[in-house]
């Protein structure tokens, strides 16, 4: 089983710093990538907060027909994700048994961390991107015309300052936060990370006590990045990651909002449990080297949420 290739992601003072994306291509209109329907393909993880964003996007703005998706298996071993969900063993779309292989394939000489998400462009046989940051905003905007007829706008233009603000607070704050604590190699690194996340969502549980999503009546970008980070703070990150001052589970709002997102189809559809627990638990030897997954916690998403 592969213990997390860190190395060159752990500063001399014990930092852990995320490796920079190599594939940052766009496709947008009167591009070397152009959107179109049928033409690139999603790899994504159901265990990956990053991948997931990606899964919920497409699913809300109805471009399942549109851009297809293989899903990798939750746990990586010594080469990386692998497509053993798919038939056979393979990628349906390329035949790879490794995404690896698509990285490697689209540049020889990569040495770093083979990641999701990413999109494969059919016509041309290479990645385009691996840039998760911006993936949900090009499915948001450069597929806007293939989106289902009564979608939500999950980037609209009066509010893209206000996301784009929110999502690196989000980012620093809490999504890269959790992270940063979990791989910390020093303890005052380990503090300074999950003083961040606490900070964070203690303002988060005050702003959302005052109104249903983050930008107000009505969901948008923002709401997925946050999500992905809170679907997985009680199974993995309270425990694996010591980030243990509170639970999701001890901020009303912030609980009550998570279950809101939740029960809409595009989120629980896209949010599997077993592969979130089982990827972080037996993957990352690193943090946990018995690989032993633990049972629980036992949370009803389901509850009412009282937010509507």
């Amino acid at each position: 089983m592969e213990t997390m290739k860190l190395g060159r992601e752990i500063t001399g003072d014990g930092r852990f710093v995320r490796q920079p994306n190599r594939f940052t291509e766009r496709i947008q209109p009167d591009g070397p990538y152009p959107p179109a329907p049928g033409r690139y393909h999603l790899y994504a993880s159901y265990a990956c907060p990053w991948a997931q964003r990606s899964l919920i996007v497409r699913r809300l703005l109805g471009l399942d027909d549109i851009i297809g998706v293989t899903i990798v298996d939750p746990i990586r071993d010594d080469k990386g994700w692998r497509f053993t969900l798919s038939p056979a063993d393979r990628d349906p779309t390329t035949g790879a048994a490794y995404l690896s292989e698509l990285y490697l394939a689209t540049d020889p000489e990569y040495t770093g961390r083979y990641t999701v998400p990413c999109i494969w462009d059919t016509h041309e046989k290479r990645l385009v991107t691996n840039d998760y940051p911006q993936l949900t905003i090009t499915l948001e905007t450069a597929f806007a015309p293939w989106h289902a007829p009564g979608a939500p706008d999950l980037y609209p233009t009066h509010l893209r300052h206000d996301i784009d603000t929110m999502n690196d607070r989000l980012y620093s704050g809490i999504n890269n936060a959790v992270y940063e604590a979990g791989f910390a190699r020093s303890q005052p690194k380990y503090k300074e990370a999950v003083t961040r996340v606490f900070t964070t969502l203690d303002t988060l549980e005050n702003r959302l006590t005052h109104q249903r999503y983050l930008h107000g009546p009505h969901l948008t970008d923002s709401d997925v990045r946050l999500y992905t980070t809170l679907a997985r703070f009680d199974p993995v990150y309270y425990s694996h990651f010591k980030c243990s001052l509170r639970r999701l589970t001890d901020y009303p709002a912030l609980w009550a909002y998570a279950r809101d997102l939740y029960q809409h189809p595009a989120f629980h559809e896209t949010t599997d449990f077993d592969h979130i627990k089982r990827h972080y638990y037996i993957t990352q030897t690193n943090v946990n080297p018995s690989q032993i997954v633990p049972l629980g916690p036992d949370l009803d998403w389901n509850a009412p949420h009282n937010r509507a």
